[in-house]
């Protein structure tokens, strides 16, 4: 099955989106053109069940060229950091929402062992088989109302390649019973690299900064979060 125009609903929703930009900065509107791309994405998403750039290019049946849709997302001047806040307003009046309770949470995604160019891609546990795999940290908190549930913000978890470098001889010497101040010291946290709770904890307050409207019950998180 291939795309060739994009259903009602979701032209209608990039368009709600588009005035919910244009109220908060009229510079920030989308052209005809800059429309039709996050409606494809949204049509591609549906169609082949994945966010992947090949399979979007197939189901257009080559009319959006993988080189032409790489560009988009790092060059075009559509913006992109701002349309998960405003399509998340958008949402939020359409449902009347005005309070509920924010998740954070966080969750490993595994790649390929090969992957080199995927943004902050990492070793990560594979909880499943053992060992370690490459992957990605994306941290969100969850918005939980009396109607619906929804992912507010994400921002991907990354560990200091220093700290890590440091790590694993200071265990090393540690086991070998070598005190701590003969020990290299442990070097600081790049700005960066934060810890996951200091990523959860910008999400949150950026959630407040945007959402003024609605108001917030409780955070609820599990024990990584207990600081």
């Amino acid at each position: 099955m291939f795309i060739s125009e994009p259903l009602v609903f979701v032209k209608q929703y990039i368009e709600n989106i588009n005035q919910a930009l244009m109220e908060y900065d009229s510079t920030k509107s989308l052209s005809r053109i800059q429309k039709s791309w996050p409606a494809f994405c949204i049509m591609a998403i549906f169609m082949t069940r994945t966010v992947c750039q090949a399979e979007f290019e197939r189901a257009s049946s080559g009319k959006r060229s993988m080189a032409a849709i790489s560009w988009m997302f790092r060059k075009s001047k559509i913006p992109w950091r701002w349309l998960l806040t405003y399509s998340t307003l958008v949402i939020i009046r359409r449902y009347g929402i005005t309070h509920g309770c924010l998740v954070p949470d966080e969750t490993d995604k595994k790649r390929s062992k090969s992957v080199k160019l995927i943004y902050k891609a990492h070793k990560i546990k594979d909880k499943a088989g053992g060992g370690f795999v490459m992957g990605q940290s994306p941290v969100f908190p969850v918005l939980v109302t009396p109607k619906i549930t929804l992912p507010v913000r994400f921002q991907f978890f990354m560990p200091d390649p220093k700290l890590k470098e440091w790590n694993k001889p200071d265990a090393k010497l540690k086991k070998q019973g070598v005190a701590k101040k003969d020990r290299p010291p442990k070097p600081e946290r790049g700005e960066n690299y934060p810890e996951v709770t200091e990523v959860a904890l910008r999400l949150l307050k950026q959630f407040k900064d945007n959402h003024l409207s609605v108001k917030i019950d409780c955070v609820l998180a599990d024990a990584l979060y207990g600081t």
